[in-house]
C-alpha cells in the first residue's frame, strides 16, 4: 500500500485514482477546477464511463480515495505522485506539456521526502529526461527522486476493465527503487502475474504512440478495404471476418465505421509524426493514416448526396455525437465534421444523442437537439446513424419509415442488414456492405 497523489481528475485520471485505490493505496486526486472537485466531494460524476460512478464510490466510502484542490499538501504527503494531465495537441500538432512542467514545479516544491514522479499521460519521447532536469533545477534542497514512465492504456467507454484487467502495465525506468515501489502500487496486479514491461524511459514513452498509432492504421485499412467493397460489390464483414481468423493479424479493430475520433488517436497520431520530424525522418504510413482518415469522415455525406443531390433546405437527422459508444467524449467525432459539411450544403440538421449532447453543445451551441429518436427522425428527408449506442441498433423500421419525409437511411456503423432495411423502401449505403 502506498500514499498517492493523482494530478488530473480527467478521463485519465479519475479512472487512475479510483482503480489504485481499488488496489488497496490511498488515493487523493487533485484538480486546479474548484467545481470538479466540489462535485466529486458531493457523489457527482464530471465524465461518463460506465462502472466508474460505483467504483469511485466504494473507495471512497472505504476512505481509500480522497478529492482536494491543495496540490500542494497532497503532494507533501504523498510518496508516488501520478500526472494525469492533459497534453493536447499543439499548433504543429506536437503535444502540449505546459500542463506536465506545472505539475513538476509543483512536484519540485514540495519534496519533502524521497518521492516518485510517475508520469501517466500521454508524452513525447525525451519527455521522462526533461521532467528529471526541471525538478532538479527548482527543487531548494538534496532530496532524492524518480522520474518514471508509466503510459495508459484505456479505452473509452470500457476504461475501468481496462484498468482493474490490463493486458500489460508498462513502467519506464532505471531506478531499482522506484521499480519496486512501482510493483507495490500495482501489487494486487503483479502477485496475479498481470504481465509487467519493465524498460527505460524513452522505450516506455513510445509504447503508447507505437500502439496507438499501429491501431489506428489498422482502423483505416479495413475503412479502405470497405470503400473498395462498396465499389465492387463484395461483403466488409466477411473480408474482416476471414481477415480476422489469421492469428497474425486478430479480429480487434477491423470494423469500418465513418473514421476515428476521440481524445487518443488524433492527437497521438499527430504527436507520434511530429516525434519523427525532430528526428529528421518521416513516418509515411501514419502521416497517411491522418489524412485517410480525415476524408473517410466527409465521405459519410457524399454516401448521402448519391440519393439527395443537392442538400439545400433538406431536413438531416444525425443519431449519435460521441465518436464511439458508452463515452459522451466527442472530442474529434466524425460528428462534427459530418454535421459541418452538411450545414455547409445548407441541410437543416436534427440531432440525438443519449448520453454526449451537453458536450456536443459547446462547440454547436444552435444545433436543433432533439429528446428521442423518433423526434429527431420526424420529417426528415435522410437520416445518418453515427455511434453505435444499443438503443440504436433495435429501431422500429417501420416507424421510422413513415415518419421520415424521404425514406433514405445511411448507417455508417454497419448495424442494419441492407436487404433488411431496403425491404421497407428504404434507400440505403452503409461501410462496405452497400452492394449486398
Amino acid at each position: 500500500m502506498k500514499n498517492i497523489c493523482v494530478v488530473g481528475t480527467g478521463y485519465v485520471g479519475l479512472v487512475s485514482g479510483a482503480g489504485l485505490a481499488d488496489f488497496g493505496n490511498n488515493v487523493i486526486c487533485v484538480d486546479i477546477v474548484k467545481e470538479k472537485i466540489e462535485m466529486l466531494n458531493n457523489g457527482g460524476m464530471p465524465i461518463y464511463e460506465p462502472g466508474l460512478k460505483e467504483l469511485v464510490d466504494s473507495n471512497v466510502k472505504a476512505g481509500r480515495l480522497k478529492f482536494s484542490t491543495d496540490i500542494d499538501e497532497s503532494i507533501s504527503k504523498s510518496e508516488v505522485i501520478f500526472s494525469a494531465v492533459g497534453t493536447p495537441p499543439g499548433e504543429g500538432g506536437e503535444a502540449d506539456l505546459r500542463a506536465v512542467w506545472a505539475v513538476a514545479k509543483r512536484f519540485a516544491k514540495n519534496l519533502n521526502s524521497y518521492k516518485v514522479f510517475v508520469n501517466k499521460s500521454t508524452v513525447p519521447v525525451g519527455t521522462g529526461k526533461k521532467t528529471y532536469k526541471l525538478i532538479e533545477k527548482e527543487k531548494k534542497n538534496d532530496i532524492d527522486f524518480d522520474v518514471v514512465s508509466n503510459p495508459e492504456f484505456l479505452r473509452e467507454g470500457s476504461a475501468v476493465k481496462d484498468f482493474l484487467i490490463p493486458d500489460r502495465i508498462v513502467v519506464g525506468t532505471t531506478s531499482e527503487k522506484s521499480v519496486e515501489i512501482m510493483k507495490n502500487v500495482y501489487k494486487s496486479l503483479y502477485i496475479r502475474n498481470n504481465p509487467f514491461v519493465l524498460t527505460n524511459v524513452e522505450s516506455s514513452e513510445l509504447v503508447k504512440y507505437a500502439s496507438n498509432a499501429f491501431l489506428a492504421t489498422k482502423i483505416t485499412f479495413i475503412n479502405e478495404v470497405a470503400n473498395l467493397c462498396d465499389a465492387v460489390g463484395a461483403d466488409v464483414h466477411v473480408i474482416a471476418n476471414a481477415m480476422g481468423m489469421d492469428g497474425r493479424i486478430s479480429s480487434k479493430f477491423l470494423h469500418p465505421g465513418p473514421g476515428y475520433g476521440g481524445s487518443c488517436f488524433p492527437k497521438d497520431t499527430m504527436a507520434y509524426t511530429k516525434i519523427f520530424k525532430e528526428q529528421g525522418i518521416r513516418s509515411e504510413i501514419v502521416e497517411s493514416v491522418i489524412k485517410v482518415n480525415e476524408k473517410q469522415k466527409e465521405l459519410v455525406v457524399e454516401k448521402l448526396k448519391m440519393f439527395i443531390p443537392d442538400l439545400k433546405g433538406k431536413i438531416i437527422a444525425i443519431l449519435g455525437l460521441s465518436f464511439k459508444s458508452n463515452t459522451d467524449d466527442t472530442r474529434e467525432s466524425p460528428s462534427k465534421v459530418v454535421i459541418k459539411k452538411l450545414q455547409n450544403e445548407g441541410a437543416t440538421v436534427k440531432v440525438f444523442d443519449p448520453i454526449a449532447m451537453k458536450d456536443f453543445k459547446i462547440d454547436f451551441p444552435d444545433l436543433n437537439y432533439q429528446e428521442n429518436i423518433y423526434d429527431t427522425i420526424e420529417g426528415a428527408d435522410g437520416l445518418i446513424l453515427m455511434t453505435e449506442w444499443n438503443q440504436f441498433r433495435n429501431l422500429d423500421i417501420e416507424k421510422i419509415r413513415n415518419l421520415m419525409k424521404t425514406p433514405i437511411f445511411i448507417d455508417t456503423r454497419n448495424i442494419y442488414d441492407p436487404s433488411e432495411i431496403r425491404g421497407y423502401g428504404f434507400k440505403f449505403a452503409n461501410s462496405g456492405r452497400s452492394k449486398i
